[in-house]
């Protein structure tokens, strides 16, 4: 492959993220979308038509049931990944591990997402800290959404020299939108029964120097999760240093409460407001205002977009796996140019 020859990107699954990465590959300049794959058909696959993206049945069971539905299919998953350089799994948790032996067997690079264990692949994906490692790899996991946010904020904090250790309290919410009318829980609150939660030592299979431990609570709301963080600097800052630190990070975004971005839903108006495709918040959005420093203990809160926020760290995964000669930074750069991140959202 050369410098001048898109990476064909297939992907298996067009659900919440599958979309979203379709979208995000469609205005990556060195990318091609070779196509969906996926087992319904209905409403969900409808739009792809008139994007002009191919779509394969996951079976030919699932091919067949696509036509007698009249949606237009191109195949199936076997002659999608004949197409590919690499594959981006984005099906329900654990199927994406069971397709893993479909991958393997012919070779071909794969990216699987947080829903399934670090073994899957061996190895764990945030842009700004696992990129490197990345690089000659045939597979990697782009971690959770609310993980990618833990590495994201305490690495910022680790590079400017302010990170002791760190002690995080997680909202989360309920379901996706689109399925809240199929479950989810009202009118009560339901802890997670462990601590730490899985998503600390899921930060430690990106970066095993982290001192971190995080609890969580699911609460009975679609739009975001909300994350509360107890953190010990290494010295007395300011907080003018440690809002720097987060500053320096390409995808931290500082919001305001004085500028009405009072609660999530304010925050995802804004994404609507700002034509975000899907509203998609792709930043960590950290409340500036909100941030306190005493001493050596610092305190912040921040909003975490499920659906987005792991959307920019999956393109830069597929350079890493599949881009002659990448570098972190080039590629970071490339895709927040490409998704409009780091141009502020006030």
């Amino acid at each position: 492959m050369t410098q001048s020859t898109p990476i064909r990107v297939a992907i298996n699954g067009y659900g919440v993220i599958g979309k979203r990465v379709a979208d995000a590959v469609l205005v990556q300049d060195d990318m091609e979308l070779a196509g969906v794959a996926d087992v319904v058909a209905d409403w969900r696959v409808r739009p792809l038509g008139p994007k002009g993206i191919a779509l394969f049945g996951a079976t030919q069971e699932h091919a067949r049931a696509m036509t007698d539905a009249g949606v237009t299919v191109t195949g199936v998953l076997d002659d999608l990944l004949g197409q590919a350089d690499v594959v981006v799994d984005c099906t329900p948790k654990r199927i994406a591990a069971k397709n893993v032996e479909t991958y393997r067997a012919r070779e071909l690079r794969f990216i699987v997402h947080g829903g399934e264990k670090h073994d899957v692949t061996g190895h764990s994906f945030v842009a700004e800290v696992s990129f490197s490692s990345a690089v000659g790899r045939s597979a990697t996991r782009v971690v959770s959404c609310n993980t990618t946010s833990i590495v994201r904020t305490l690495t910022a904090l680790k590079t400017a020299g302010l990170l002791k250790r760190a002690r995080g309290t997680l909202l989360r919410r309920a379901t996706d939108p689109w399925e809240s009318h199929e479950g989810g829980i009202m009118n009560t609150l339901v802890p997670e029964p462990e601590i730490p939660s899985h998503q600390g030592p899921d930060a430690q299979s990106v970066d095993p120097d982290l001192d971190v431990v995080t609890m969580a609570v699911k609460v009975p709301q679609t739009l975001a999760h909300l994350h509360y963080w107890t953190v010990q600097l290494t010295r007395a800052a300011t907080k003018d240093e440690v809002l720097d630190a987060f500053r320096a990070s390409p995808r931290i975004a500082l919001i305001r409460e004085a500028e009405g971005l009072t609660a999530l839903n304010t925050v995802k108006e804004l994404m609507a407001d700002l034509g975000r495709p899907h509203d998609s918040l792709y930043e960590v959005a950290l409340w500036e205002d909100m941030l306190k420093v005493q001493g050596d203990e610092l305190f912040y809160a921040y909003m975490v977009d499920n659906q987005a926020i792991v959307i920019p760290d999956t393109i830069d995964a597929i350079r890493a796996l599949a881009a002659p000669a990448p570098k972190a930074a080039d590629s970071i750069a490339r895709t927040n140019a490409a998704l409009g991140i780091g141009r502020g959202l006030v």
